[in-house]
């Protein structure tokens, strides 16, 4: 009777067991949250200083360990949960959109010099080449390199055929945006206008159909309000989205803030013209991973548009373009895979600058979705 009874436990534990293994493998997100709460408290707990920038732990051996760790390993496992099933739950909140705008904390993207850097598709495919030369990846954020793997995302297939249909949905999240001469009130001297400019030569001198909506976002009742932007231009990407199912590339355009000493001028082919930034959300801090409530299931084909765009544009114009800027959140990049969010110079700039960007700008994205 003894050894029945052993027998039908040694039965349950194995059962228990395997029911156990095949919950965890489909939920690999439970993992990942437990090991990774588990890192960050015992770091926090027994290394105090490895989160306070006052006493760095540079050179030594756990800090190496721990780095790698926090950079491969974390993301990685937090990255393998199934994207591909995105409920409505998933996409736009309001807690996202109070969170997300840096302006209002007066903290600007960090400005690089550029240098003239010749494209070369053997050294893109090493992702530390990339790390120094292509992105700018911000310290809230973390990427792996396995996502900015140069041979992966520059072999990806982003080509469209022509359609009599709208393909491309130009809008500004912050359409109030203007630049150093712009005249008050008036659209055309904003990120509106050069809008309007890239609009016209995309659908004249290339034959695609664009929708370019021209509504400011980041002002309502006459006060700049730019918390709840991205909630409303959202809320307007998604109508044009459903009126126009034929469209697959959405740009959001808008212009970026830096300190007055910075100037970002260069000269192509004897025209000054503003300097422009591809920027990627990737959903992911560097203190907590992946940011469950905002799920980018086209996050690589985003990445790959821009590093296709930034490859394009420094063979054709080197120094026009800045390094692509990463960082943590979303930003309504998840729309479309073919989705990219430029800054298009900045306050110092002119319009007339701003404006003669946008020829070069209309034939890199003509090379890459029409080959």
């Amino acid at each position: 009777m003894g050894k029945k009874k052993r027998a039908a436990g040694c039965v349950l534990f194995a059962v228990f067991m395997i029911m156990g293994i095949r919950y965890i493998a489909g939920h690999q997100d439970v993992m990942s949250i437990a090991v990774q709460n588990y890192y960050l408290k015992a770091v926090n707990e027994l290394v105090p200083s490895y989160h306070s920038s006052g006493q760095p732990i540079y050179g030594s051996v756990l800090n190496k360990i721990i780095t790698t760790y926090r950079n491969d390993i974390v993301p990685s496992i937090c990255f393998s949960e199934n994207y591909s099933q995105v409920k409505s739950s998933d996409l736009v909140t309001n807690q996202f959109y109070d969170l997300e705008e840096n302006e209002q904390s007066g903290v600007h993207v960090e400005e690089v010099p550029v240098k003239k850097t010749v494209f070369n598709s053997k050294k893109w495919n090493n992702p530390n080449y990339l790390r120094k030369y292509i992105y700018q990846v911000d310290s809230t954020t973390m990427v792996t390199n396995s996502e900015i793997n140069g041979k992966v995302l520059l072999n990806k297939d982003l080509s469209l055929k022509k359609s009599r249909e709208p393909q491309i949905l130009i809008f500004h999240t912050h359409g109030s945006e203007a630049y150093r001469d712009s005249r008050k009130g008036e659209k055309s001297d904003t990120v509106i206008g050069a809008g309007d400019v890239l609009t016209k030569l995309l659908e004249d001198q290339y034959g695609i159909k664009v929708v370019h909506d021209r509504g400011i976002y980041d002002v309502k009742n006459g006060k700049e309000d730019r918390s709840k932007a991205y909630y409303y231009a959202a809320a307007a990407v998604e109508k044009y989205l459903k009126k126009y199912p034929s469209i697959q590339v959405v740009i959001d355009l808008h212009r970026d803030g830096v300190k007055e000493s910075t100037k970002l001028v260069t000269k192509q082919n004897g025209v000054e013209m503003a300097q422009f930034m591809f920027f990627n959300g990737i959903s992911r801090t560097a203190k907590n991973g992946d940011i469950k409530y905002l799920k980018n299931p086209n996050k690589k084909t985003n990445l790959a548009f821009s590093l296709q765009l930034q490859a394009e544009a420094m063979k054709k114009y080197p120094g026009l373009t800045r390094k692509i800027y990463i960082k943590g959140y979303r930003y309504n990049l998840h729309y479309r895979g073919r989705s990219l969010l430029i800054e298009l110079g900045a306050q110092n700039n002119t319009v007339k600058q701003a404006k003669n960007a946008m020829k070069p700008l209309a034939e890199i994205l003509n090379d890459v979705l029409f080959p």
